[in-house]
């Protein structure tokens, strides 16, 4: 399934779905180590916030501050999630508004939000010590997003230099290929293959190319020093 045939408003409802109904299943002083020194408690406020962050981009205004708490973590994230959602039904994928790389149509926050919430979604039940099933099409174009938006943009930002040569991503459980730092000539020169969520999760630093499932080839130090730059903000 390509990047256009996702419907990436349908899924981030269902994620979203999802993350609600964990949120009170964990305990909120949980920690979430890949995040730093952050909480439960703070991942769900982040996530809330960025929502509702989100849905002023997409309308192409200002942000209005939710305040800085306490909150009740389960109503919050309930009316920044349903703002959202809202907000991209009612201006539809073609409205143009403020996205990360300049004006652009709402759909771009219909994709973003998805695999923000995605990720987080992860965080929040790995933290809480449960699993995570999601179709390894959604968490291809996860990797697609990386690889093609967010990547580039840091790049851009120069919040990371380009390769020195590119790399190749193989996703195990789908048809899907991809080369980090496209711009590059040349061969890919090291190969990572995993299952579309793995590879995913390398990319936003939340598990190790070193983890089981993973195959390394070609220039391992050089993916490796790749893949602990920050590919994503």
């Amino acid at each position: 399934m390509s990047t256009s045939q996702l419907e990436h408003l349908t899924e981030l409802i269902v994620v979203q779905d999802a993350f609600l109904a964990t949120i009170s299943e964990v305990d909120p002083a949980a920690p979430v180590p890949w995040c730093g020194t952050w909480q439960v408690y703070d991942l769900v406020v982040h996530l809330a916030k960025i929502h509702h962050w989100a849905a002023a981009q997409a309308r192409g205004t200002d942000a209005t501050s939710l305040g800085r708490g306490p909150f009740e973590l389960e109503d919050l994230y309930r009316e920044c999630a349903s703002e959202l959602r809202a907000t991209l039904i009612e201006l539809g994928p073609d409205t143009v508004g403020s996205t990360l790389d300049g004006r652009g149509p709402a759909s771009f926050w219909r994709r973003r939000q998805l695999h923000e919430t995605l990720v987080h979604l992860w965080d929040l039940r790995t933290a809480g010590g449960r699993g995570l099933e999601v179709r390894p099409e959604v968490w291809a174009d996860t990797v697609d997003e990386v690889v093609t938006v967010m990547q580039p943009r840091q790049v851009r930002m120069g919040r990371l230099s380009q390769l020195p040569a590119p790399i190749e991503l193989a996703a195990a459980d789908v048809d899907r290929t991809w080369r980090l730092d496209a711009v590059a000539d040349g061969p890919a020169v090291a190969q990572l293959r995993a299952p579309a969520s793995v590879l995913a999760l390398i990319l936003w630093g939340r598990v190790s190319p070193d983890d089981r499932g993973v195959a390394v080839s070609g220039d391992g130090d050089l993916l490796r020093a790749a893949l602990s730059e920050p590919l994503t903000p």
